[in-house]
């Protein structure tokens, strides 16, 4: 009888709304979230596709019917094939044995390839060397005064406008390329960089001295960190206008590379591989700006939750 009033003298656990008790409600209310999220995913990539679908079947109607000529507007099939052809071997012509592989003597994926390694090398050196003048300026406000209308002219020139010059100076191999893509993305990560820095709370830094902290690990644990969230913009930035500017990049003695090949095909009137080129293009933008994103996510898990 004993053991019965202490069982019953035991405190039950909080009800939740309906009778549930606490831990339950929780777990109701986190898989209804997991739901909901899941939901609006399925919504999303649905929406998503059946826009693509529109746009596709739009696309093909208008060249079914003949609206525009397949010069200007090759049928989404003649661009696949294009696609095919520029990753695959084929014979010169009908009845030859000789075969061409790719295109401009290179697949469409070893072109691709070149490009991002072009990309790799001039936006490598932007963030290195962006990061470090974007911390000295933002560390100091005369630095800041003195060059931010350089940075400004430079953020504000078309690489058109200069590319003919690096090539006189460089000539027209990888070199005045890699210099080229740096150029196009240098500012964006100086200007982000600044932002971050200027944006660190003082009280933080402060706290971190009086704590006795040294200069430098104030740098590394308190201002990097509170930075990160403004300089992984201004990569993702950087990047995607680094992309921009492949195609000015390799108009020159381009070969191989996405953007080269796209200006050439264009010349020759190829048509279904200039669409390919700039659909993989996209793509690969698509992808690369996904990636940053999500690199950002990872090393940056505490942006947005304080």
């Amino acid at each position: 009888m004993a053991e019965n009033v202490a069982e019953r003298a035991q405190p039950a656990p909080p009800a939740g709304p309906g009778g549930t008790s606490g831990s339950d409600a929780s777990r109701d209310v986190a898989a209804g979230a997991r739901s909901a999220l899941r939901r609006t995913r399925r919504f999303r990539f649905g929406l998503q596709a059946g826009v693509l679908v529109a746009v596709l079947l739009l696309w093909w109607l208008i060249t079914a019917v003949h609206l525009v000529p397949a010069l200007y507007l090759p049928s989404p099939g003649a661009v696949l094939n294009a696609f095919i052809q520029a990753n695959s071997c084929r014979p010169v012509a009908e009845g030859l044995t000789r075969t061409v592989c790719g295109e401009q003597n290179y697949y469409l994926w070893e072109h691709l390839v070149a490009s991002l390694q072009r990309i790799g090398v001039g936006v490598g050196a932007a963030v290195v060397v962006g990061l470090a003048a974007g911390f000295l300026m933002g560390s100091s406000k005369w630095l800041q005064i003195a060059f931010e209308p350089y940075l400004n002219f430079l953020r504000a020139l078309p690489p058109l406008g200069y590319i003919g010059l690096l090539i006189v100076w460089l000539g027209i191999g990888d070199t005045s390329k890699f210099v080229l893509l740096f150029l196009a993305a240098f500012p964006p990560i100086v200007i982000a960089t600044i932002q971050g820095v200027a944006g660190v709370s003082g009280d933080r830094i402060n706290a971190a001295l009086a704590l006795g902290a040294s200069r430098a690990q104030t740098i590394r644990y308190v201002v990097l960190p509170s930075s990160l969230p403004s300089i992984f913009s201004g990569i993702r930035i950087a990047a995607g206008f680094a992309w921009t500017t492949v195609v000015a990049a390799e108009l020159n003695n381009g070969i191989p590379g996405i953007g080269a090949l796209a200006y050439l095909s264009g010349t020759q009137l190829n048509t279904p591989l200039t669409i390919a080129c700039i659909i993989t293009i996209g793509l690969v933008a698509v992808a690369l700006d996904a990636l940053i994103v999500r690199a950002g996510h990872l090393l940056v898990p505490w942006q947005g939750k304080a």
